[in-house]
């Protein structure tokens, strides 16, 4: 499903990424780990296409998205790619369900047919009586699940998730990380994740250690 092939990237005299190799199959849950500054965030970027490689070639849902640029780049990721951060970075002035729905306005899906995905995913995600609720109405937990709510709502191939559960406290977490394996479970999503949270790590199909700049 994803295949990255000597991926390299620096930022000045810094070179941060030093040729890194990845595959990932449908329905895999990977986690990297590392030390700060190892260069985890930029792989997660490039991976999802927020940044560009300096060299190297990705491959997602067979689509040489290296290739791609502008608005072809765009349109691909709002159409495959699904993202969580560790700070949700919803917009304050709209509800949970507005939020959700954005991405899906953005792929020009029509409003009750966006409308219905999102409540779909809410009420999955134990949030159904929080639709009209807006961000600083929700709890830490509740702002997260909303977050992948909204990276799901037009069925991504894969999500991209950068230290998803390292704003939340401790059950929090538990019940995030329990949800991204239901999520594959039920859904067979596919994700990959940066955490320093080492049960996660644990959960996870694979672990890859990012050190110098590989993988």
């Amino acid at each position: 499903m994803i295949t990255a092939n000597n991926i390299h990237k620096s930022f000045g005299d810094l070179h941060v990424l030093k040729g890194v190799d990845l595959t990932v199959q449908k329905g895999e849950i990977i986690s990297i780990v590392g030390k700060s500054g190892a260069g985890k965030s930029t792989l997660l970027h490039i991976l999802g296409t927020l940044d560009k490689a300096d060299e190297g070639n990705l491959i997602i849902n067979d689509t040489d998205v290296s290739q791609l640029g502008g608005k072809k780049l765009a349109d691909f990721r709002n159409a495959h790619i699904g993202f969580v951060f560790q700070f949700h970075h919803l917009l304050p002035e709209f509800t949970a369900l507005e939020n959700v729905c954005i991405p899906a306005f953005i792929r020009r899906t029509p409003e009750q047919e966006a409308m219905r995905r999102a409540k779909e995913l809410l009420d999955y995600l134990g949030l159904s009586d929080r639709l009209q609720h807006k961000p600083t109405q929700l709890s830490g937990g509740e702002q997260q699940r909303v977050a992948v709510a909204r990276a799901l709502v037009n069925g991504p191939g894969v999500v991209f998730a950068d230290e998803p559960s390292g704003n939340l406290d401790s059950q929090s977490s538990q019940e995030l990380h329990q949800l991204l394996f239901q999520l594959r479970k039920d859904m067979n999503q596919t994700f990959v994740i940066v955490t320093h949270n080492k049960e996660l790590a644990e959960m996870s199909d694979r672990t890859l250690t990012m050190i110098d700049g590989k993988l």
